[in-house]
């Protein structure tokens, strides 16, 4: 059940787009910031939640000699199959969505340390979290600059690049569901910084 004192921001948009960066900007200003990615990757460590339900649906070759999941080869299986990727976030979600609750009615009673909190989810409306949310804010940047940025940060190759933006809703859906959109393609930080400020909550 989620208690609902601070103001939520949903924050989205596609791999590269920098939400990494928007939300380093709102944490300076007061913000707690929520990551689905970070659950997610913490709920597929050996022992935790989701990692038997996905060694067993996606197989030993996901897997590191140590046991851990590679992400990399498991999200190659994904990314080029809707369907497997489908059964990952049948796993995953819930698990993540669980443990976005508890924390948002965990830092809801810290108002003297935060003064909003941001859920960073790149399926924040595919998983219903933009109802939660009091503004969705979308972030975007041209699709050339998305494979670039995640190319060169998560050290993949053109194709899988390409495969995992193609699997991701397009930019101009999610604008449909925005209350506030930041461009940020070839910009500067403290150009990026003054767009991100313009918008904070109040």
């Amino acid at each position: 059940m989620v208690c609902k004192i601070m103001k939520i921001i949903g924050l989205t948009g596609k791999s590269g787009s920098g939400k990494s960066s928007v939300c380093s900007i709102l944490s300076e200003h007061g913000g707690y910031i929520i990551n689905s990615d970070k659950i997610a990757h913490k709920n597929m460590r050996k022992g935790s939640v989701a990692y038997n339900a996905i060694k067993d649906a996606f197989g030993d070759e996901i897997l590191f000699d140590s046991g851990e999941i590679d992400r990399k080869k498991l999200g190659k299986k994904v990314f080029s199959d809707p369907e497997k990727l489908k059964i990952l976030n049948e796993i995953s979600l819930k698990h993540i969505l669980e443990k976005i609750s508890e924390e948002i009615d965990d830092i809801s009673k810290k108002t003297d340390i935060y003064k909003f909190i941001v859920i960073d989810a790149p399926l924040l409306i595919e998983t219903g979290l933009n109802y939660i949310s009091d503004e969705v804010w979308v972030i975007l940047a041209d699709e050339n600059i998305l494979l670039d940025r995640i190319i060169k940060r998560d050290k993949i190759d053109f194709e899988y690049a390409k495969n995992r933006l193609k699997n991701q809703r397009p930019q101009k859906e999610l604008m449909a569901f925005a209350d506030v959109v930041i461009e940020n393609g070839d910009i500067s930080q403290s150009e990026l910084k003054k767009r991100v400020l313009k918008h904070l909550p109040k």
